[in-house]
């Protein structure tokens, strides 16, 4: 194996310590092992030098993706660079492509890191498009964000999507420790004691994120006073200070986004109200617009709960109000009883009857409104239009059995009674209706 070397973005002297601390080779690397575990096709690819497509490493802040690609520069022969789509452009770009196609002559590959490449336009991707195509740079691209979605088809369909996960607690503590020993990279130098549950807590507040928790547990390390003996202790407290707020992976615009007022939905729907509170809490903490929570609720209200229980709409429409006249943070009060009123009502789905006259209507085409139902205030008297019209009000009971649908959908049936809550109350009155109803 060839000797690794000092990767190009890693830097001496005042770096912060998760950046010191960046593996420098497999054997160091922490995590991810359902993609780099002894056997895995990635790690064997790696290990061979045998990477010939382009890659995409999609997953959270913190969990390795740059550092990997970093790793693999190490160990390859090929010429690496690294971009960060936040400061380069199509500039950039063509430089790099320059420099590459002098070194293909020579036998020598141009390995190139792309950092946040979700951040790159779709101009900026296409530029990219024809020497990935034509081997002159073998891409590594990283990103938070969802690749199907970020990238352009030509150049995803080009390259190996690999999913890298969080961190789980105890391959950070892995880390932290590894940190805390190390005299060259780390902070080994500093003689520091941390105690095991401020570790622990560091582990738990990072979120998954390596990078996180590294820079917390430098913060705590070098911002604590020496003892008498010249070592630092590091407890409890001092942990919880230097992580005060955890970091929950969310982007409004994401797939973080996308997925939590999903599982909100569905615990509401499902009457899990402790589920459903823990869900709000993460959006409003993690900064979710309240407006969009409302308008979920809004839809949920008629769609989920419906006739069982009408109340749940007005709920919704009062925290609305309420939204609008406090705001945030005394409104997550009327978000939070809102959530608790819909978790907790019967539910009904019976609203999904439109949904099935939708469908007979895309499906059965353009129908004629029966005579009897048609506007009698324009030409009634010489078109016969609205005759042989009876009128409710004019009926014992105010309802009078007559035809309303269209020709040859007599007895059609969309609505379906849901047996919950105030909706039970209707199914006597509409059961009467569909047995004195002529067409049923």
């Amino acid at each position: 194996m060839p000797t690794p070397k000092l990767s190009p973005l890693i830097d001496s002297g005042t770096m912060p310590l998760a950046a010191r601390m960046r593996p420098r080779n497999l054997e160091e690397f922490v995590g991810q092992e359902h993609l780099i575990g002894p056997g895995r096709l990635l790690r064997r690819a790696i290990e061979a030098d045998r990477l010939f497509s382009s890659l995409i490493f999609w997953g959270p802040p913190g969990s390795g993706k740059t550092t990997l690609a970093q790793v693999i520069a190490s160990l390859s022969r090929s010429h690496f660079e690294s971009l960060s789509a936040v400061l380069s452009g199509v500039k950039d770009i063509r430089q790099l492509v320059s420099e590459a196609e002098a070194r293909r002559p020579h036998g020598q590959r141009t390995m190139v890191l792309i950092d946040e490449i979700h951040r790159f336009n779709k101009a900026q991707q296409d530029a990219l498009l024809p020497h990935v195509e034509a081997g002159t740079l073998m891409l590594i691209g990283a990103t938070t964000e969802n690749p199907y979605f970020e990238i352009i088809g030509p150049l995803l369909s080009r390259a190996r999507v690999f999913v890298f996960h969080p961190l789980s607690e105890a391959e950070i503590l892995v880390l932290l420790r590894r940190a805390l020993q190390d005299q060259e990279r780390g902070l080994g130098t500093y003689q520091a004691e941390v105690d095991d549950e401020a570790l622990s807590h560091l582990a738990q507040m990072a979120g998954g994120d390596a990078r996180n928790a590294l820079n917390a547990l430098e913060l705590a390390v070098l911002s604590t006073p020496p003892e008498p003996d010249g070592g630092i202790r590091v407890d409890l407290g001092v942990a919880a200070e230097s992580i005060q707020r955890r970091a929950v992976l969310y982007d409004r615009d994401g797939d973080a986004h996308y997925d939590t007022i999903s599982a909100f939905i569905k615990s509401v729907r499902g009457s899990d109200v402790d589920a459903a509170l823990y869900w709000l809490a993460r959006m409003v903490y993690a900064g979710e617009d309240p407006k969009f929570i409302v308008r979920r609720l809004f839809i949920l209200a008629a769609e989920d709960i419906g006739l069982a229980d009408s109340q749940a709409l007005v709920q919704v429409a009062a925290t609305a109000q309420a939204l609008s006249w406090v705001g945030l943070p005394e409104a997550q009060y009327h978000l939070a009883q809102a959530t608790i009123y819909l978790a907790l009502a019967p539910k009904s789905n019976s609203t999904q009857a439109y949904f099935r006259a939708l469908q007979k209507v895309q499906e059965g085409g353009v129908t004629q409104v029966p005579l009897h139902l048609q506007d009698s205030q324009r030409d009634g008297r010489a078109l016969g239009h609205g005759r042989d019209y009876k009128y409710p009000h004019d009926y014992p009971g105010h309802y009078v059995p007559q035809t309303y649908l269209p020709a040859g959908l007599e007895g059609e049936r969309f609505y379906e009674p849901g047996q919950e809550g105030a909706e039970q109350d209707l199914i006597s009155r509409w059961t009467r209706l569909y047995r004195s109803d002529p067409d049923s």
